[in-house]
């Protein structure tokens, strides 16, 4: 036996490979047999945090289940956590493992981080709990029921936890062993395609999908498609005969593709800024958008925290905890001035520093910055209003306030999702971490911060509210770090929104302070 054999034949397909596989049998390849490619299968921080929390929902949703329980007759009866099972070259470690005296069979418990099967891809689920049945199954350990157990969105926390109505134990049994055979036989294609082929035989059909969907070594695989592709024209995802069309003819770049292709209107802007490299812009209708704001002008950005596992009193598995805001302020402009570049501009900020709900503190903060006149601009504002709604949930006693925030929100992104405003720099997206750096290139970008991304700023406030291994000092930096990344967001959208007045609208820039 070869070396190269020795080694492969050690290799065990486990349920994160199998389930790699089938999104893409060559991404499941590269990670077995090239190592040296690591760097790209290490886990973004959005990722990172969804680890962390499939761990907390584990561990709390074991505590339904004792070490040992007892049966009718007051004998124990044995839990197992996490044990591990090998059969022809797989393997499989179950959430818990759980043995019924009345039927001696051990049911299989899955544990989820998710507040719903159905709002999920379900098969999903199945097939992951599929592919361990199917080992249990094939080594004769006499396996029972099989569970899944995921949170239960509709429970609202009250003063203290309860585990119980925190979770849904949902049985899955046979919707699990209907999948169980077409499993099996996926599960030997997929061990003979990553520890049999060569590199050469499998293809990464990742090609044929949009940008969202593309495994972690597309580039790798697919050398010859450039960084911005028709991979990222809008929606093209869920236009697939125009996206197999372009790549069976090897149309990869947008200045490859041809005048008369079909192309939805958006797609074809997208298209034309790119090529011209010149930006289009519907001048009337910015205007119109610019002009309907009404002085002051509030730029409101909140950054939050979804726990799987509710913190606070009041909070369901998920709901997004605001624990810090900024908001940049334009009063009006210099005396005998009308142009943006005058504007008198103040920045206000909140970050909730105590392991305590910061619900009621951010509402009457922001009660005590905002007058009852004025737009308030956000960027996507069905997030900001619906930590509205939630809020005022809370707190009733402040929905007026909050209700009548929602009513003046505007949205200053619809300026660019609707595409008034298309430039080739944005490479088809409209975040402000893209518009921004081309729209104003001489101001600081996000790349500039520690905190690049809110995924990372949710972490670093979880930590630094809740870890006790950190010191004083590394709390400290933590704290200048969410500071400097959510005041930035707020002043990214007042540098934007100057651009645009300065570019679209320099003679109507007038504030009234009647």
């Amino acid at each position: 036996m070869s070396p190269k054999n020795v080694q492969k034949s050690s290799v065990f397909i486990d349920k994160t490979t199998y389930l790699a596989y089938r999104q893409c049998p060559k991404n499941a390849w590269l990670k077995v047999n090239k190592p040296e490619l690591h760097a790209l299968f290490e886990l973004s921080e959005f990722e990172k945090s969804l680890s962390d929390m499939g761990h907390m929902v584990e561990v709390m949703a074991q505590k339904m289940f004792p070490d040992a329980v007892k049966d009718k007759t007051g004998d124990s009866v044995p839990v197992l956590f996490q044990p591990t099972f090998i059969f022809e070259g797989f393997l499989a470690r179950a959430d818990v493992m759980a043995y019924d005296t009345a039927t001696n069979l051990w049911n299989l418990y899955e544990i989820k981080a998710s507040n719903s099967l159905k709002n999920t891809n379900e098969l999903d689920y199945i097939e992951d709990v599929a592919f361990q049945s199917v080992i249990i199954r094939n080594l004769s350990l006499g396996l029972g029921k099989i569970f899944i157990i995921y949170l239960n969105k509709e429970y609202i926390r009250g003063d203290e936890l309860d585990i119980k109505k925190l979770f849904v134990t949902e049985d899955a049994t046979e919707r699990v062993m209907e999948r169980e055979k077409a499993t099996l036989n996926r599960m030997h294609q997929a061990k003979k395609d990553i520890l049999e082929k060569s590199e050469q035989e499998l293809a990464c059909e990742c090609i044929y999908t949009g940008r969202s969907a593309h495994c972690t070594t597309f580039a790798y695989s697919h050398p010859k498609v450039p960084k911005y592709s028709v991979h990222d024209l809008a929606r093209i995802g869920s236009s697939k005969n125009a996206l197999h069309s372009l790549i069976d003819d090897g149309i990869y770049g947008l200045g490859d593709i041809p005048p008369d292709f079909h192309l939805t209107e958006i797609q074809r802007n997208q298209v034309m800024v790119y090529q011209t490299k010149r930006p289009f812009s519907d001048h009337k209708a910015i205007k119109g958008e610019l002009a309907g704001l009404q002085y002051p002008l509030y730029f409101l950005d909140y950054e939050t925290y979804a726990s799987a596992v509710p913190l606070f009193k009041g909070f369901s598995p998920f709901q997004q905890i605001p624990f810090q805001f900024s908001l940049h302020v334009v009063e009006g402009f210099e005396k005998d001035s009308d142009v943006a570049d005058s504007s008198i501009v103040d920045n206000f900020e909140y970050l909730h520093q105590a392991d305590s709900d910061p619900s009621l503190m951010i509402i009457e903060e922001l009660h005590e910055l905002i007058g009852p006149k004025g737009s308030i601009i956000v960027w996507n504002k069905s997030f900001e209003q619906s930590i509205n709604e939630q809020l005022a949930e809370r707190h009733p006693e402040h929905k007026n306030f909050l209700d009548d925030v929602n009513k003046r929100i505007y949205d200053l992104r619809d300026i660019f999702t609707k595409q008034l405003y298309v430039h080739h720099g944005f490479e088809g997206k409209t975040s402000i971490k893209k518009v921004l750096p081309v729209l104003v290139p001489e101001e600081s970008s996000h790349k500039d911060l520690e905190i690049k991304e809110g995924a990372s700023a949710s972490k670093k406030w979880y930590d630094m509210v809740f870890g006790n291994d950190l010191v004083p000092t590394e709390k400290e930096i933590i704290l200048k770090d969410l500071m400097d990344y959510c005041g930035l967001d707020t002043y990214a959208m007042y540098a934007i929104w100057r651009f645009l007045c300065c570019t679209f609208l320099p003679n109507l820039l007038r504030f009234s302070a009647q």
